[in-house]
């Protein structure tokens, strides 16, 4: 049975399609406790169950990226605060090698943000 998640990803061309199953699996290989989910028709990834972040592809970029909820909380280059408040995310070109090494260093330092207690019960 295809999920909606599934239904996500499919509906997705090429090369969107690989890097958003790519920053899927970087995305749960960070932590035991991350978890993907379904959540306001996106991907969505929670630690422990707290909303973690996400994956999208930007409207009129057509970049897949992923979305950190505590984005505010990060202070680093590669994110991006356009509009939101919260939020910052991390674009990518589909078509070129994900920068591996800077999307974990990215993910790790949000993580912290959950583990130190700093992000408290966020739904």
């Amino acid at each position: 049975m295809i999920t909606a998640s599934d239904n996500f990803y499919l509906q997705k061309e090429e090369p969107v399609r690989s890097c958003l199953l790519a920053l899927s699996e970087i995305i749960l290989k960070q932590d035991q406790d991350i978890a993907a989910a379904w959540k306001y028709g996106m991907p969505f990834f929670y630690y422990k169950g707290k909303m973690f972040c996400y994956l999208w592809v930007h409207k009129k970029l057509h970049q897949p990226y992923i979305g950190i909820v505590e984005g505010k909380r990060l202070d680093h280059p590669d994110l991006i605060t356009e509009k939101r408040s919260r939020m910052k995310i991390m674009l990518f070109n589909a078509a070129e090698d994900l920068p591996l090494t800077t999307i974990e260093t990215v993910l790790q330092q949000a993580l912290a943000l959950y583990k130190t207690g700093i992000v408290q019960s966020v739904k």
